[in-house]
């Protein structure tokens, strides 16, 4: 089970870097799918250690609309948590996740296949960027507006 931490520098109190690759990948995670699930798998397997920001429901609700997020930060870390694929959660205020990725200076950075390498927020600190191909019809935008023609 993951550990959920409330802030980097918490998280950071607790670890030694040492020699282990540290992969970060980040995003709302409101309604987790196929596709999220694809994406954390992958991204594991890139390093020894996943670590996850997540946007708090502030951020959330500024980027995808006020009705938006569907479950709370509380729910979202806890499901999160359960991925045998995921070591760290740490939410963030921001609408990007750049200074938590500032903070933690991961070695790759993971997204999915809708973003180019040099698009992705904080591609410039890291060693490496890693875009995932996307899974085709999963995404909670897409299927809640898809709910909403219905």
């Amino acid at each position: 089970m993951a550990i959920l931490f409330q802030t980097p520098d918490a998280w950071l109190a607790t670890v030694e870097r040492g020699q282990q690759r540290w992969v970060f990948t980040n995003g709302c995670f409101d309604l987790l799918h196929p596709g999220h699930l694809h994406l954390l798998r992958e991204a594991r397997k890139l390093g020894d250690l996943l670590i996850v920001g997540i946007n708090s429901d502030a951020s959330v609700k500024r980027l995808k609309g006020p009705e938006r997020p569907v479950q709370s930060l509380d729910i979202r870390m806890r499901q999160l948590a359960e991925l045998s694929e995921v070591n760290v959660i740490i939410p963030f205020e921001e609408d990007t996740p750049l200074e938590l990725i500032r903070i933690i200076r991961p070695d790759i950075l993971v997204k999915g296949g809708d973003y180019t390498a040099a698009a992705v927020v904080g591609h410039d600190i890291v060693r490496e960027v890693v875009i995932i191909p996307l899974l085709p019809g999963y995404s909670t935008t897409q299927q809640l507006s898809d709910r909403k023609k219905h």
